[in-house]
């Protein structure tokens, strides 16, 4: 019910308290008393740096392999949340990751939403297959597939081994802006119009190699040997590999983007506001916005940079600073 309170006694406040009182059953708040400040000089730090080891997720999978099947679970999947008060979903502000799991012969329903989606394949063997609007699409270790806004998504697998991936989504984004739709498919398992090795969709650990090893030998830049996978694949979410040189260190920076890296291959070092995360393959690595990070890898590494930064280019709001 909406409550009203006479002009009339708003006009005759006697005091200060007297009117913000009279003002609360409004829903009305006096901009000179705000409790918090709303307007701060810097971006505040309120989701921590974290890293996720993928030998503990792989051994939970394992175990919800035993103890859940894709009847009683859309996805067979291990949310990434950010370890600060209130929090029980999101990884970093607008970005979500989480490793996903399925066993030999079993496959997940297809369904589509407004998030976009990818996935790092971790470990699969031939026979493991996404589906994206009818193309049935390898997953093989390595390999990037994306699953964009209102795409049609389901995965199989016809190997005799699970398959381990990690997701990456824009969920926290489209829960903050709340265009959210979700739809099951009619059909309830997409049918394959088309076979495919080769698609937009999918971008090959073969190929990401050989690009990396041609590629601007830059490595103590901020991200280091750096190419994009597609140009801007998805409006929301951008995606990068990274090739780290054993030993060098890449030029601390912050920036006003959130990223997410997972380890494609080696292992080493990031230091993130000082405080050291070891990693290695399969790991995956929460930066918050606004936070000074560098990486070293103790051997040559891969790495996938998952980042918001589209987001903040189209909204004029990307800094980065290398201070």
């Amino acid at each position: 019910m909406t409550k009203t309170v006479s002009p009339s006694n708003l006009a005759r406040a006697g005091s200060l308290d007297e009117l913000y009182s009279l003002l609360r059953p409004l829903s009305v708040g006096a901009g000179w008393n705000k409790p918090t400040p709303s307007l701060w000089d810097e971006p505040r730090k309120t989701f921590v740096p974290f890293r996720w080891r993928y030998d503990e997720a792989k051994a939970a999978l394992d175990a919800a392999g035993r103890l859940i099947n894709t009847e009683l679970a859309e996805r067979r999947n291990l949310i990434l949340f950010n370890p600060v008060p209130g929090n029980d979903y999101a990884t970093t502000r607008t970005l979500l990751a989480a490793y996903q799991m399925i066993l030999p012969q079993e496959k997940a329903r297809s369904h589509r939403h407004t998030p976009n989606a990818l996935r790092l394949i971790l470990d699969a063997e031939e026979g493991a297959y996404t589906i994206v609007n009818g193309v049935k699409l390898p997953m093989r270790p390595g390999d990037v597939l994306l699953t964009p806004n209102w795409h049609w998504h389901g995965h199989g697998n016809e190997s005799p081994v699970p398959a381990y991936w990690i997701d990456f989504l824009d969920t926290p984004l489209i829960h903050a802006l709340e265009p959210m739709f979700f739809e099951p498919h009619p059909q309830v398992y997409e049918p394959v119009a088309e076979v495919a090795t080769e698609s937009t969709m999918r971008f090959a650990w073969t190929d990401t190699v050989a690009r990396l090893e041609s590629a601007p030998q830059t490595p103590d830049t901020p991200y280091a040997i750096q190419i994009a996978l597609g140009d801007r694949a998805m409006a929301t979410i951008s995606l990068y590999m990274l090739l780290l040189k054993a030993g060098i260190e890449t030029m601390p920076h912050r920036t006003t983007a959130n990223n997410i890296y997972a380890v494609a291959r080696g292992t080493g070092i990031s230091v993130i506001d000082g405080e050291s995360f070891a990693w290695s393959r399969g790991d995956v690595i929460a930066v918050p916005a606004w936070r000074h990070h560098s990486h070293c890898a103790g051997e040559n590494a891969i790495l996938l940079r998952v980042s918001d930064e589209p987001v903040l280019r189209k909204l004029e709001l990307f800094r980065q600073r290398t201070d």
